[in-house]
């Protein structure tokens, strides 16, 4: 097995080899996205856990009569903003009945609200999927348009109209997010490489990557019934492999100025990087495939999907993209292409910076110290938890619809709470729910088709999804347990909100000690020691926080999201951690190889001097790649994107050049215990520096029979 992967990237680059894993990778991708190709992200979108009482009451609602029957609301009020008058009433009795034509039900009212200043029409539509309700929606919006009402607004809202203007916020969203991050990898790559044909390599190895990632974890989530977002996926898949090919072609570039054979170059640089890429990879996979567990069904298909997406990005890094930079060769890097005995500028900047944190360690360390906790204070006062209105950037009819709505009509009306028990108690829990604090209406609304069951419609005073609502919820649940033989549950959006907060906490609580386990136990496994994981994993976790603190506060001060949505703080944690490991991975993997020379003081020192650019450019790519999830309608990723961005760059510029370079010129050998990375001169001179070429001499020495 070690001897197949110590040939494997001779084979890769050599000039046969390199040519037919081209071919190979070709005819793999076409043949999968051939089989894949008509496979579609499943549909879907629950908030709440499958085994919560929401979720049960859903289920139960499924053996009403009417079951595929949804309420929407068309919402009138005048633009002047005036009490309605009695023609304007006549005008929407008139609406009424081509409501019903279009619709085919009576419709319920108008209802006046009691200002006098809107009325609602309760319309009935019959959907059988979600194809059905747009054309619905939109059927009767265009009976709306097609007879107006002089002086009036009227708004079609209600839950299938919101759903309905979620998804048309999203048209066109994944392909627009796809070409503004090609654009985005495609500058950075061009500044870093100053090249105007190398960026062009990774980057479609990459993109294809993306695409075949689309299509797999779109039929594994077909295939498994998993809900996820794609657009997260597809940044991930992007970043991370971005990153992986950043690390590759340094450490090539690298290679070029000591190796006069581009091939011998591309091995060495290949069996130097592979084994960082791989655990950072891992570390990444192993971190999201721990959201499996999740309760929640969009969190659980996140992880899965998402660790999915990166083993294809891993393969297409260390599989497709050598053989195609050595089919290129050395001409690649015109009109800057590295000569033997080259010293990147870059190296020059990213010394300086190395020695004056290793000379005076304690300044830097206290100064980023105090810096993260800065940014971690944003987290006072942080709230969790948006409204339905507030979870989308857009701004819709439905949204709007809402707040006229909950503006002249008690606020619960909106979201009404939905009861189902059994038949023969229901009076007992009219009566129960009734004496709740806050209830202002009960009502029966229909029985099951074998008469067990019965539905009460529950309108409580609060305004959905403020605390009050949530401590209603949970009011009326305790109230419909005074009558146990009712066996009732308590469903509906606003009590679906409240499981969906339980969940999510739960999730937290779960997934965050086994993120940090599997850090913690892949550095153990890479670096082969105990304090340098335990220390590099607590500053990893203070980023973490300092990165939510920050975002969490231009949040709510610049953006106005007065709360982080339930999902974000698990999702941000899991990114920062997992990906903030990866420049952990790639800093110190390297300077433990040259602490076997030069001693841990000196190998950071020349760690930060060959890796400080490609990190930092490599930090910059994923913040940018992230930031661009906020141009999708969802509040949840922008505030993901923006956390996730702050949290890379702060990463990459105070954590990853400062705060550990200081630890590990203030710890010195300790870092290794109980092992020795090695000593000063173990194989260099008296000063403990190595002749010229070092391990990379060892490295040609050792392949110069194979590369052809």
């Amino acid at each position: 097995m070690l001897r197949t992967l110590r040939s494997l990237p001779l084979w890769l680059t050599s000039r046969r080899g390199g040519w037919i894993s081209l071919l190979i990778a070709a005819v793999a991708f076409t043949a999968l996205l051939g089989v894949l190709g008509r496979a579609s992200v499943p549909a879907g979108n629950d908030v709440a856990p499958p085994d919560s009482e929401s979720a049960q009451a859903a289920l139960l609602a499924e053996q009403f009569p009417d079951a595929d029957e949804h309420t929407v609301l068309l919402v009138a009020s005048r633009e002047d903003d005036a009490q309605l008058s009695d023609a304007d009433l006549a005008a929407l009795g008139a609406l009424s009945g081509e409501v019903e034509a279009e619709t085919g039900h009576a419709p319920h009212g108008p209802i006046v609200s009691d200002d006098g200043e809107a009325a609602v029409i309760q319309a009935t539509l019959t959907l059988d999927d979600d194809d059905a309700a747009a054309d619905a929606v939109h059927g009767l919006r265009d009976t709306v348009a097609v007879h107006p009402l002089t002086g009036m607004h009227v708004q079609v809202t209600g839950g299938p109209a919101f759903g309905v203007d979620v998804a048309s916020a999203f048209d066109g969203a994944d392909f627009t997010l796809l070409m503004v991050t090609l654009g985005i990898v495609a500058l950075l790559l061009i500044v870093t490489y100053r090249s105007p044909v190398l960026w062009m390599i990774p980057l479609i190895v990459v993109a294809l990557a993306d695409q075949l990632a689309n299509k797999a974890t779109a039929a594994i989530g077909a295939g498994l019934g998993l809900q996820f977002d794609s657009g997260i996926v597809s940044v991930l898949v992007f970043g991370a492999g971005t990153n992986y090919a950043l690390l590759l072609i340094s450490r090539y570039r690298e290679e070029l100025a000591r190796e006069t054979d581009h091939r011998r170059a591309l091995v060495a640089a290949w069996r130097a990087t592979a084994p960082a890429i791989v655990a950072s990879n891992v570390t990444v996979v192993l971190a999201l495939s721990t959201l499996a567990l999740a309760v929640i069904p969009g969190t659980r298909g996140l992880g899965i999907a998402s660790a999915v997406g990166l083993l294809i990005a891993l393969a297409a890094v260390l599989l497709v993209l050598p053989p195609a930079l050595a089919v290129c060769g050395r001409r690649l890097f015109w009109p800057f292409a590295p000569r033997v005995g080259d010293i990147a500028a870059t190296g020059r900047v990213w010394g300086a910076v190395a020695h004056r944190v290793s000379r005076r360690p304690w300044v830097p360390l206290v100064g980023g110290l105090a810096l993260l906790g800065v940014l971690a204070g944003g987290l006072a006062g942080a709230s969790v938890g948006l409204t339905q209105v507030e979870k989308f950037r857009v701004v819709s009819e439905s949204a709007a619809g809402l707040t006229v709505l909950g503006d002249h009509f008690p606020a619960g009306e909106a979201q009404p709470m939905i009861v189902i028990g059994d038949t023969a108690e229901a009076d007992a829990l009219v009566a129960a729910i009734d004496d709740v604090p806050g209830v202002l209406r009960v009502s029966a609304t229909g029985e099951s088709s074998d008469g067990a069951l019965t539905r009460l419609l529950v309108v409580g005073e609060p305004a959905p999804g403020t605390p009050a609502s949530l401590d209603l919820v949970s009011a009326v649940r305790g109230a419909v347990q005074t009558v146990p033989d009712a066996d009732a549950v308590v469903g509906g959006p606003v009590a679906a909100d409240l499981d969906a907060r339980e969940g999510n906490r739960r999730d937290l609580l779960l997934v965050v000690p086994l993120v940090l386990a599997v850090s913690l136990l892949v550095l153990i496994v890479l670096l082969r020691s105990l304090v340098a994981p335990v220390l590099l994993l607590a500053v990893n976790i203070l980023s973490a926080v300092a990165a939510i603190g920050a975002g969490t506060w231009l949040s709510r001060v610049v953006f106005g999201w007065d709360a982080l949505d339930l999902q974000v703080p698990l999702l941000s944690f899991l990114f920062l951690v997992a990906l903030g490991i990866d420049y952990t991975i790639f800093l110190v993997h390297r300077a433990r190889t040259e602490a076997r020379t030069v001693g841990t003081r000196q190998g950071m020192v020349r760690a930060l001097t060959a890796t400080g650019g490609v990190i930092t450019s490599a930090g910059v790519v994923l913040a940018a790649v992230f930031a661009a999830l906020g141009l999708l309608p969802l509040v949840t990723l922008g505030q993901i994107g923006l956390i996730v961005g702050i949290g890379v760059l702060v990463d990459t510029f105070v954590v990853r050049t400062l705060v550990v370079p200081a630890i590990f010129a203030i710890v010195g050998e300790r870092m290794w215990w109980p092992r020795k990375a090695g000593g000063a001169g173990s194989r260099g001179d008296r000063h403990g520096h190595r002749p010229h070429g070092g391990e990379y001499e060892d490295a040609a020495v050792a392949i110069s029979a194979d590369v052809d």
